[in-house]
């Protein structure tokens, strides 16, 4: 890795991605207004208003512009590639953050796939987060990341090259969802999970015990262990911060147990729920995993 992965984890260490809040679910609250509380989009309070740029991070190979869902709803997102054609992959990432901020905040994650990995990258903004229009929902988001899948699907230059899931925290959700959809394509070869639930409405006990009984209320389930059990041959690499103060270690254990694929298991000690991936040997655990199971196809 570049000297870059410095000014990298001093930036990502910043604190701008907010926890889920769940801790705060209470009855009405849990039932009407858990959208809100769900997906702090408006967190931190400019995030709705300012998507930093591939330029503040000095990202030479980037596109920036819009895609329509099929129900009409408008997504900002960029593009980002490797500027050196001799260190370019055959590999395309789907990247899906976590439940705060938006893609720009990203970037230099993105930026790192494609200088140092290699890799071409689809940073996709949720409807209701950044510059993307509508109101974030389960259901919006998995026809977000339909969409995202297809449009990778649709371009000459990426259409026939290999596939990659890549989700954080919430975006695991969403990537695990989107994996089990598309199963009978056959052209998505790895899925990359980082502090990732079993489900919304597990978490809820763990994250704040007296509103245990109000579980049944969450209407945002993401069920992410039911979907991830019924996938078969995608290879999977588990990122877990063990230090995860917001989704309890033992939920990426649980669908680390539960996952019947080819998968990865790697720790991170030190890693929080926002700065897992700031810790040193995060990316290099990509990068392996890329080269044994993705390019050379291990099953």
């Amino acid at each position: 890795m570049s000297s870059y992965m410095t000014n990298v984890v001093n930036y990502l260490r910043i604190p701008v991605i907010a926890s889920s809040g769940l801790a705060v679910l209470l009855s009405g609250l849990l039932y009407f207004k858990q959208n809100e509380i769900i997906y702090p989009r408006n967190v931190p309070t400019d995030a709705r208003t300012s998507v930093p740029t591939p330029n503040q991070f000095q990202i030479q190979n980037a596109s920036e512009f819009y895609l329509y869902t099929p129900d009409a709803v408008k997504l900002h997102a960029f593009l980002v590639k490797p500027s050196n054609a001799l260190r370019a992959l055959n590999i395309t990432i789907l990247m899906f953050h976590g439940n705060a901020g938006n893609i720009g905040y990203r970037l230099p994650i993105a930026r790192i796939l494609a200088e140092e990995l290699g890799c071409n990258v689809l940073l996709l903004q949720y409807r209701g987060y950044g510059y993307s229009e509508g109101n974030p929902n389960e259901k919006g988001l998995n026809i977000d990341a339909q969409t995202g899948l297809d449009w990778i699907r649709s371009r000459p230059d990426l259409k026939d090259s290999k596939i990659v899931i890549y989700g954080q925290s919430l975006g695991g959700a969403v990537g695990i969802g989107l994996v089990k959809n598309n199963l009978l394509h056959g052209d998505i070869t790895g899925l990359i999970l980082e502090n990732t639930f079993t489900s919304i409405r597990k978490m809820i006990p763990s994250a704040f015990p007296p509103a245990r009984y109000l579980a049944p209320l969450c209407h945002q389930i993401w069920p992410s262990e039911e979907m991830l059990a019924q996938i078969r041959d995608v290879p999977v690499l588990f990122l877990s911060g063990l230090k995860d103060e917001i989704v309890p270690p033992e939920h990426m254990k649980q669908l680390f147990e539960i996952c019947k694929c080819p998968k990865v298991w790697h720790e991170l000690p030190e890693g929080t729920h926002n700065d897992t991936v700031a810790e040193p040997s995060y990316f290099f655990y990509i990068q392996d995993f890329l080269r044994e199971y993705v390019l050379q196809g291990q099953r």
